[in-house]
Formats: C-alpha cells, sequence, structure tokens
C-alpha cells in the first residue's frame, strides 16, 4: 500500500491584517490598560481581568493562525513580543505596587538580559533567533497565569489563604521552566556559533 503524502505547510506570508494578528494586536492594547488600572486607580480585580485575557489568549493567535493557515512574519513577532511585553508590564507595576519581591523580578529580568546577549551574537554571526521551546512556551504560559492569582490573592484577603500558595507555586513553577528553557536556548546558541568557526 502507497503511503500518503504529509500535508504541506504553507510558509509564513508578510500579510498584516489576519484574524491572529488582530488577536495579538488586541493583546498588545491590553498592556497599559493593566498598567492604568493596576498604578491608577487601583483597581485590582478588573486588573486581574485585563491580565487573566492577556494571558489565557496567549495560545488563542497561534492556534487560529495554525487552523486557518494563515500564519505570517508579523504574527511570529507579535506573539512572542505580546508574551514578553506582557511580563514585562506585570513586574513593574507589581514591583511598584509591592505585589511581588525583588528576587522576582531579578530572576525573571536577569534571564531575558542573558538571552539578550545571546541574540546579539547570534546576530552579529548571521543567525536570527533560536526557535521558540515548548519548555519555554509552557514557562510563560504558567507565568501569565500565576500573575493573575497572585494579584487575586493580594487584592481579596479572604481568598489568600488558598489563592496565595497556588499563585506562587504557579510563581515557582514558571520560573524553573523559564530558566530551564534560557539554558536550552543558550546551547543552542553555542551550537551555532562553533558551527559557524568551524564551517569552511
Amino acid at each position: 500500500m502507497s503511503q500518503q503524502p504529509a500535508p504541506s505547510v504553507a510558509a509564513p506570508s508578510n500579510r498584516i491584517w489576519t484574524i491572529p494578528n488582530v488577536i495579538s494586536f488586541i493583546r498588545l492594547l491590553g498592556v497599559p490598560l493593566f498598567l492604568y488600572l493596576l498604578l491608577g486607580p487601583q483597581h485590582d480585580v478588573a486588573a486581574v481581568i485585563v491580565l487573566a485575557v492577556g494571558g489565557t489568549t496567549d495560545w488563542v493567535d497561534g492556534y487560529v493562525a495554525r487552523r486557518m493557515n494563515s500564519v505570517s512574519r508579523l504574527g511570529e513577532l507579535l506573539d512572542p513580543f505580546a508574551d514578553r511585553l506582557y511580563i514585562l508590564a506585570t513586574l513593574i507595576g507589581f514591583t511598584v505596587r509591592g505585589v511581588v519581591p525583588y528576587w522576582l523580578t531579578g530572576a525573571l529580568l536577569l534571564r531575558e538580559a542573558v538571552l539578550a546577549v545571546a541574540l546579539l551574537g547570534l546576530r552579529r554571526h548571521g543567525f536570527g533567533p533560536p526557535p521558540v521551546h515548548y519548555v519555554g512556551k509552557t514557562g510563560t504560559f504558567v507565568l501569565l497565569a500565576a500573575f493573575p492569582v497572585i494579584l487575586l490573592a493580594a487584592a481579596v484577603p479572604s481568598i489568600d489563604s488558598w489563592a496565595g500558595p497556588i499563585g506562587w507555586g504557579l510563581a515557582w513553577w514558571a520560573l524553573g521552566l523559564y530558566w530551564a528553557a534560557g539554558v536550552l536556548y543558550l546551547a543552542q546558541t553555542v551550537q551555532l556559533l562553533r558551527s559557524s568557526r568551524t564551517a569552511p
């Protein structure tokens, strides 16, 4: 019996106005709204809702892009950019409000700084960023799930006894995955740089 050929995957297009990209743009609009609610009038419950929607829809744009065969180069940039912007905005807002300690902010930002240096090294040798690893994607998703729970526990003291441990358990899990993914990206970077030096 002859084997059926595997379905071909379309290459990313140069289109801008696709449904997945619109979803990513809407996610980005949630960042300043979240910071305003958190740091301005301090409507913490509303900020939790905005953060939860932005975090839980992390997978939606990618799923829709694959489902509708509308993967675009802009979308491949927007999705991780939106994730990092949410994480950065949340860390800034939470640190200013005293919701999270400085060590957590430092640990997460240090990982981003290490990867930024690695990306600079790759670009200097003509390489693009390494492909997103599922460990890093999972870590980002868990972190974006932890933040709303931590804020909700701080905003509603009556549920802190159970919401706090859940939120911080997720945060520790995310931190471990985040750094594990960072080590994997660094290993990929070293391998690429070594191969470029040994190439004729």
